[in-house]
């Protein structure tokens, strides 16, 4: 007697959702729930990408912004040498002898630039 009890408990189980007649009918509450569901876990799943795409948009940032520094020091240590430069030419044009050694310096690259130029 105690296996017919537990064969209709299975078979009752196994045709809970279905009525007399055919498959039983869900309400609008039940499908606007499933709807929710739905909309919920699309939603998380968008988040999640947005989520994912903003760390990665700041480590882009970040990195941008260590390069743009370091180009920035660099650029800092060339106007120095570049300023360093430009004071040693101011020395060596103020000084008469110095103006005839560059002035013969420059004539002999021209003529060397002309004879390079001519041959080629």
């Amino acid at each position: 007697m105690n296996s017919r009890r537990d064969y209709r408990s299975n078979r009752t189980a196994l045709f809970d959702g279905i009525e007399e007649g055919g498959i039983r009918a869900y309400s609008s509450h039940e499908i606007d729930e499933l709807d929710n569901e739905r909309a919920i876990d699309g939603l998380q799943d968008r988040v999640n990408i947005l989520k994912r795409l903003t760390g990665d948009i700041d480590e882009e940032v970040e990195m941008h912004n260590r390069l743009l520094d370091r180009m920035g020091h660099d650029m800092d240590a060339s106007r120095g040498v570049l300023s360093g430069t430009v004071d040693r030419f101011k020395m060596v044009f103020e000084k008469k002898s110095s103006r005839r050694m560059a002035t013969l310096v420059a004539s002999f690259l021209a003529v060397f630039l002309l004879i390079y130029y001519l041959t080629k």
